[in-house]
């Protein structure tokens, strides 16, 4: 992966270490946003040994490559339909002219709806046009071509939007937007394959949640979904929100917040080992009251024979 660089600063090429890129961001005690802090306020350790810091901006300063990945199967599809107008306020707010997206839709199969481009007007038409599509065959495959059985492909559809679309991304944020229940029943993939593809490609997951209770319960399966929308969030140094709590309006603002109002910096890692061990990542802010919310680590690349 390339160092990110912003004007006037030279990228740092080493080629016998690892270079590795965390977005983050900053809250005060009371959950608040903090924006305006400097390379200084910062110390980064790997497995406890610290880094030293390569590169560092805000969030405002680069671009944003978005991806929108919404989960179309037969509990979601509903509740996406209720809330495009939501949808198209955030990605007319969140996307600059600098920034790209691109929009995956999934059940059983995973539906690069549309490539990356500028405008958020244009994925919010692109969706509403793939709701109404009886045939939805005529819009590409991401990733191989799975024989599913059942309809929902969650894990799937994150691994392969973190790696065939954002793994050649060399700068920059870049984000998964996940709009689902958590639930899946299709993928080849697991949980710990999304997760790691994530964090090898510095891809923040901010996962929005919809679990459809049925008899005012939730059953054993809604519980597992649950859990597994907060813990890709967590790991990757993103956020969940549940849409029942404060209304999807509200959930895509605050992400639209932690997009614009985070940081970046990139540091070469000390160990020079290619053991495809897990590296653990620390970000601590000097400054006290502050913590920053980033992925908690990566799989260092495994070496070539």
């Amino acid at each position: 992966m390339l160092p990110l660089c912003g004007p006037g600063q030279q990228a740092e090429f080493r080629a016998d270490v690892q270079l590795v890129n965390v977005g983050f961001s900053v809250r005060d005690a009371q959950g608040k946003l903090v924006t305006a802090l400097a390379r200084e306020d910062f110390e980064v350790l790997e497995d406890g040994v610290l880094q030293k810091i390569s590169f560092f901006a805000r969030s405002v300063d680069v671009p944003l490559t978005l991806g929108l990945v919404v989960d179309t199967s037969g509990s979601q599809s509903s509740f996406v339909r209720a809330h495009e107008k939501d949808l198209k306020t955030f990605l007319a707010t969140a996307l600059g002219p600098k920034d790209r997206a691109f929009l995956m839709c999934f059940a059983n199969r995973l539906r690069l709806v549309t490539d990356f481009s500028a405008p958020g007007k244009d994925l919010a038409a692109a969706l509403t046009g793939f709701l109404s599509a009886r045939n939805k065959s005529v819009y590409p495959e991401l990733g191989p071509s799975e024989d599913r059985i059942l309809g929902t492909a969650f894990y799937d559809a994150i691994y392969y939007s973190a790696t065939q679309m954002l793994g050649n991304v060399q700068s920059g944020r870049k984000a998964l937007l996940i709009l689902s229940d958590g639930e899946d029943n299709s993928s080849a993939h697991h949980m710990m394959d999304a997760i790691e593809a994530a964090q090898s490609n510095n891809v923040l997951l901010f996962a929005v949640r919809y679990t459809e209770i049925e008899g005012h319960r939730l059953n054993a399966r809604n519980k597992y979904g649950m859990s597994v929308m907060t813990r890709i969030a967590k790991e990757t140094g993103g956020a969940d929100f549940d849409a029942r709590d404060k209304g999807l309006a509200e959930d895509f603002r605050q992400i639209g917040d932690q997009l614009r109002l985070a940081y970046e910096l990139s540091y070469h890692s000390t160990n020079p080992e290619v053991d495809g061990t897990f590296r653990k990542i620390s970000i601590r802010v000097k400054q006290p009251g502050l913590t920053a919310v980033a992925k908690t680590g990566y799989y260092s690349k495994i070496a070539v024979k």
